[in-house]
C-alpha cells in the first residue's frame, strides 16, 4: 500500500505513527507545530478530530480503507465489545504478529516477509498478510529463508522484548500466541473510540 511522504503524514495527524518518525527531532518538530496551533482561533470539528483518528489507525497497522471499514463493521456485528475486538483484530494479523515478535523491524516490513512467503503458520507457509491468527498459533520463519539477509543477524540484534500475549524463542526463530492481546489506551496512538464514531456517521 503506497502511503506517500511518512514524515509529513505523522506531522498532519500530530503522531508518531510510523517507526521512522519515532525519534527526537520528530517530537521538536511536533512540538512547535502544536505551539503554532494553540495560538490559532476556533476549535476542531467533531468530523476532523474522528477522520484524524480514524488515519492514526489506518496508517498505523498500514491497512486500506475498505480492510479498516471491515474490521470495524465486524467488530460492532460480532462483539458487545467493539473497541477490544477491533484491536484484537488488528494485533493478530501475521504482518502484525511478525512485527510484534521482533521479526521485522516495520510493520510494512513484516508485511513483505509474509506477503515473500518467508513466514509459516504452524508449519503451513502463508502469504496473506492479513491472515488472522488465534490463540495456539505458532509463526515461524521458512526453513528456507533462515539463511535470508531478512533474518541472518537476528539472533544477535534481538531484544528480546516481546508483548506479554507473545511468546518467542530466538534461536528456533519462532513465536507463540500465548492469549488474546488486551487493549490498553495507554498504549495506542489513536483513540479507537473517535473511529467507531466516524464510521457511525
Amino acid at each position: 500500500m503506497k502511503i506517500g511522504p511518512k514524515f509529513k503524514i505523522a506531522k498532519r495527524l500530530g503522531a508518531p505513527i510510523f517507526e521512522k518518525t519515532q525519534t527526537q527531532k520528530f517530537a521538536a518538530s511536533a512540538a512547535r507545530v502544536k505551539d503554532k496551533k494553540q495560538g490559532r482561533p476556533g476549535q476542531m470539528s467533531d468530523y476532523k478530530r474522528q477522520l484524524i483518528e480514524k488515519q492514526k489507525m489506518r496508517f498505523s497497522y498500514g491497512i486500506t480503507e475498505r480492510q479498516l471499514r471491515n474490521y470495524v463493521d465486524e467488530s460492532l456485528m460480532k462483539s458487545d465489545k467493539p473497541i477490544d475486538f477491533l484491536m484484537s483484530r488488528l494485533e493478530m494479523r501475521l504482518d502484525n504478529v511478525a512485527y510484534r515478535l521482533g521479526l521485522a523491524k516495520t510493520r510494512r516490513l513484516a508485511r513483505q516477509m509474509a506477503s515473500h512467503g518467508h513466514l509459516t503458520v504452524n508449519g503451513k507457509k502463508f502469504t496473506i498478510p492479513s491472515h488472522q491468527l488465534k490463540v495456539g498459533d505458532v509463526v515461524s520463519v521458512r526453513e528456507g529463508s533462515r539463511s535470508s539477509v531478512l533474518f541472518a543477524e537476528l539472533a544477535d540484534n534481538h531484544s528480546g522484548s516481546v508483548p506479554a500475549w507473545l511468546r518467542f524463542d530466538v534461536k528456533k526463530l519462532e513465536g507463540k500466541v500465548e492469549s488474546v492481546p488486551q487493549y490498553l489506551a495507554a498504549e495506542t496512538l489513536f483513540d479507537p473510540e473517535q473511529v467507531f464514531e466516524f464510521y457511525s456517521r
